[in-house]
């Protein structure tokens, strides 16, 4: 209680002043609570002489001063704290934007089909990041059976405590070879990897400069904002703002670009070798997140930026990225994340990243999955063949329905609602109606008026899936009445949708 408050009501209140000086101790020792005691008695005299402690405080909180006091707030009392998250969840309910979870449970065996709570009630899954499918294939989980037989489920602990397993060195091995890099470091998922990587890099340099993509995920914004190092953001895929805010600095100055290959919302594409260009004039490093190109893109399917070696071969746009990120957990169809750079820039992560150096390291079984998926996908392009082949299917047919697909040259297929209530019904009346699950997407993962439905076809949706997806899209949305692309384009577009496609410029959803 506080004393200044204490010393006033002792003065005023006719049972603080025949109060003996153990009770006076108890008040000013003991917090008080604003909800109603079971213990208290009705309508017993506030003067009458307490015992207990308990029973002090009972006739404390029924005292006209005190009691008041306290239903007013002016004497400390110990938070509400279901109080406090009920409220923040209400405001979830309230702007529609509470997540969701529906019960998918993938079969391995029967790609893209799932079962829901109930085994025999079968959807097929449009939304699932395991692009290529790869958790299914056979030679991925039987090399994991085998290195579960050897080494049994777990780790056993970080590696400074369990030590490195010959699976995660040799894993290393196949990532640094894969982006062409010195060395790779392995990470539980590429939200640490991301956070922990950006975040210890000011811990070496603690006047650098973050310059951060718009539309960056937030792991990398996250980890930014855990360095507490000065950050610009520049407008998505805009190379005028970022070259104007990096001209800001001289060239001393530590400075790093972070952005993206493929946004994953949005489907949009960053301009990998304009921003290396600039991050060579100005004296910056990059830090290229691939997470949602990996096994997806280039040849051997390292990602966009080894995509553009694709006809000759030339891997200098690889190769001018300082430091690349990506996971094993989408197109490679396992899990755990990782960092591709230099051997001193890994050295230095190795050393000085908590996010890896106090975590329980990938299982070996993990690790075995992820060498078998990364090296078959080196040499297998049927799988990247098939999925943009499908991509390029749906999104040509949705647009011919008049449904707003919003533009983008990559594997997303992101439909525009544009309200949070009309896309979870959407979802839902497609799981329920069409046994199609499509997750819809809101605040914060997009911004509010931009809420979508995201679309990742595979290699196993068929042209026969296709055309069934297509034609339950389309009716409903003329059930529902949302909005098609010309009525996007009345409003002068959103997105890119309904929008002239020269006069789109850089998008932002």
């Amino acid at each position: 209680m506080d004393k200044l408050l204490f010393s006033s009501f002792k003065k005023s209140c006719p049972y603080l002043s025949r109060a003996s000086p153990s009770e006076l101790h108890a008040l000013m020792t003991r917090p008080f609570s604003t909800s109603p005691r079971t213990s208290m008695v009705k309508n017993s005299c506030p003067h009458s002489n307490a015992k207990t402690d308990s029973s002090i405080l009972d006739k404390a909180s029924e005292c006209p001063v005190v009691g008041s006091a306290i239903k007013a707030g002016a004497i400390p009392s110990s938070p509400d704290y279901e109080g406090i998250f009920e409220h923040k969840l209400q405001k979830k309910h309230s702007d529609k934007s509470y997540r969701y979870f529906n019960n998918i449970n993938r079969l391995a065996k029967h790609y893209p089909k799932a079962h829901t709570s109930s085994r025999d009630q079968l959807v097929e899954v449009w939304c699932s990041n395991d692009y290529l499918g790869m958790s299914n294939k056979p030679i991925v989980i039987d090399s994991m059976k085998k290195a579960l037989d050897d080494y049994g489920a777990g780790a056993g602990g970080t590696r400074n405590i369990a030590g490195n397993s010959a699976l995660l060195l040799e894993l290393e091995t196949e990532l640094a070879g894969l982006h062409n890099k010195e060395a790779a470091l392995v990470f539980t998922s590429c939200m640490v990897a991301n956070d922990a990587t950006l975040t210890t890099l000011a811990t070496a340099m603690p006047d650098l400069v973050y310059f951060s993509d718009q539309m960056n995920h937030a792991s990398m914004i996250q980890g930014i904002r855990n360095s507490r190092a000065k950050k610009h953001v520049f407008r998505h895929n805009d190379l005028a703002h970022l070259e104007e805010l990096l001209a800001q600095y001289p060239i001393s100055t530590p400075k790093v670009i972070a952005f993206e290959s493929v946004y994953s919302m949005s489907g949009t594409v960053g301009h990998i070798p304009q921003i290396c260009q600039l991050a060579k004039k100005y004296g910056a490093l990059t830090f290229l997140d691939e997470v949602h190109a990996v096994g997806m893109y280039g040849k051997t399917g390292a990602g966009v930026s080894e995509h553009y070696a694709f006809r000759d071969g030339n891997t200098s746009v690889m190769d001018s990225v300082d430091m690349i990120t990506g996971t094993l957990g989408k197109a490679f169809g396992v899990v755990g994340g990782y960092v591709a750079a230099s051997a001193r820039t890994i050295d230095y992560f190795r050393s000085y990243a908590p996010g890896f150096i106090f975590t329980t390291s990938l299982p070996p079984a993990v690790a075995a999955g992820a060498i078998t998926s990364i090296r078959y996908l080196r040499q297998s392009g049927k799988e990247r063949f098939l999925q943009q082949t499908h991509t390029a299917d749906l999104k040509a047919k949705l647009i011919k329905a008049g449904i707003p697909v919003i533009p983008n040259p990559s594997h997303i297929v992101p439909i525009l609602v544009g309200d949070a209530e009309k896309a979870k019904w959407a979802s839902d009346r497609l799981l329920s109606h069409y046994k199609i699950y499509i997750q819809s997407i809101n605040y914060p993962t997009v911004s509010v008026g931009e809420e979508r439905l995201r679309i990742t076809p595979g290699p196993g949706h068929t042209p026969e899936l296709v055309d069934n997806l297509v034609q339950s899209i389309y009716e409903i949305w003329d059930v529902a009445g949302f909005k098609t692309i010309d009525d996007w384009a009345k409003e002068g577009g959103k997105c890119g949708v309904g929008a002239p496609a020269d006069s789109r410029g850089p998008q932002v959803c």
